[in-house]
């Protein structure tokens, strides 16, 4: 993944999504209630968790800026990743539980055919083009951050991309254009054949889409909350150049962790020349700390253990006995 990605880009993407989100989720709750059609009140439903999770998503954004403090000593960047997990267990437990809910409830009950199917229709038409507008503006960023060289895929780089805020808006955003091509394929299929229980089935169908999405959020948010290390490329870059120094012996190993989209730990043990004085040691690491932090800006803490191969490899013996 690049590195050069702007860092309001999650902010515009959040609140471009919590615009789009609101004004459907009136629009679809008018349509339902007006129509009476099971697919749109499961879609009324989807907008409003939607759009109360890019409000979680704009508080993690929030507090995650907050500064570091005694009891936070590495600052509140974490949070970003704990609301984002929230918003997935909401998309699950809300979302996707509520329109299995209608839509099972609808088949089981009589059911009566949708009024004014036109004005529905419109209606998702008019949300397809919101929720369009609002996921190009959620992959403009994705792809803004995405290495143009790299060859990984979609999904390789969504699993490598620290910053939740871009890909639970994208997730979202995707399943709702999907469920209102659903909705709309219900409320059709129910206007054409007369048979009711399309618009039903289209509800359920709706609440496995959102349950699908839900899952994949969860699993990608669970990563970052656990705490992910950076990218590979970019620790070997900087293992090369540290190696390269003629005061440095060998890095024995370098250990990273993403406290937040663009805030990482990064600590390394080097082993020194065993002739050189401790002030040149004193000087190298300073020197390297701010080479690493210049090159590397998401590097916000850095700290370099001096260390033989040798009492390096012993501890991490000792290390694995206690695990």
């Amino acid at each position: 993944m690049t590195a050069q990605h702007s860092k309001d880009g999650g902010s515009k993407t959040v609140i471009a999504a919590l615009a789009a989100n609101l004004g459907i989720a009136v629009t679809k709750f008018g349509a339902a209630f007006y129509t009476g059609s099971s697919s749109m009140l499961a879609e009324g439903i989807h907008s409003l968790v939607d759009t109360a999770n890019q409000g979680f998503l704009l508080l993690g954004i929030s507090r995650a800026k907050k500064p570091a403090d005694a009891e936070h000593p590495f600052g509140h960047g974490v949070e970003i990743y704990f609301w984002s997990f929230i918003v997935a267990i909401l998309i699950f437990a809300l979302g996707a539980g509520f329109s299995i809910y209608e839509g099972v409830q609808r088949l089981m009950e009589p059911s009566h055919a949708v009024e004014a199917p036109l004005v529905a229709l419109g209606v998702l038409a008019a949300s397809l083009a919101m929720e369009g507008y609002s996921l190009s503006v959620a992959f403009g960023e994705f792809s803004a951050m995405r290495d143009p060289s790299a060859t990984n895929g979609f999904f390789a780089d969504v699993r490598a991309m620290k910053d939740p805020t871009i890909f639970v808006v994208l997730f979202e955003d995707t399943a709702a254009c999907i469920g209102i091509l659903i909705a709309a394929a219900g409320i059709a299929a129910a206007w054409i054949t007369g048979i009711a229980e399309f618009d039903a089935i289209g509800s359920i169908v709706i609440g496995v889409v959102l349950a699908v999405t839900a899952v994949l959020l969860v699993s990608e948010t669970k990563g970052l909350l656990i705490g992910e290390a950076a990218s590979p490329a970019m620790v070997e870059t900087i293992r090369d150049r540290v190696s390269q120094r003629p005061e440095i012996v060998s890095v024995n190993e370098i250990r990273t962790l993403h406290l937040g989209p663009r805030d990482v730990l990064l600590t390394m043990s080097c082993d020194f020349q065993d002739d050189i004085l401790s002030q040149d040691i004193e000087a190298a690491v300073s020197d390297i700390e701010q080479r690493v932090k210049h090159a590397f800006p998401i590097v916000r803490r850095l700290y370099i253990e001096v260390q033989s191969k040798d009492a390096h490899r012993r501890a991490l013996a000792d290390e694995e006995a206690l695990a």
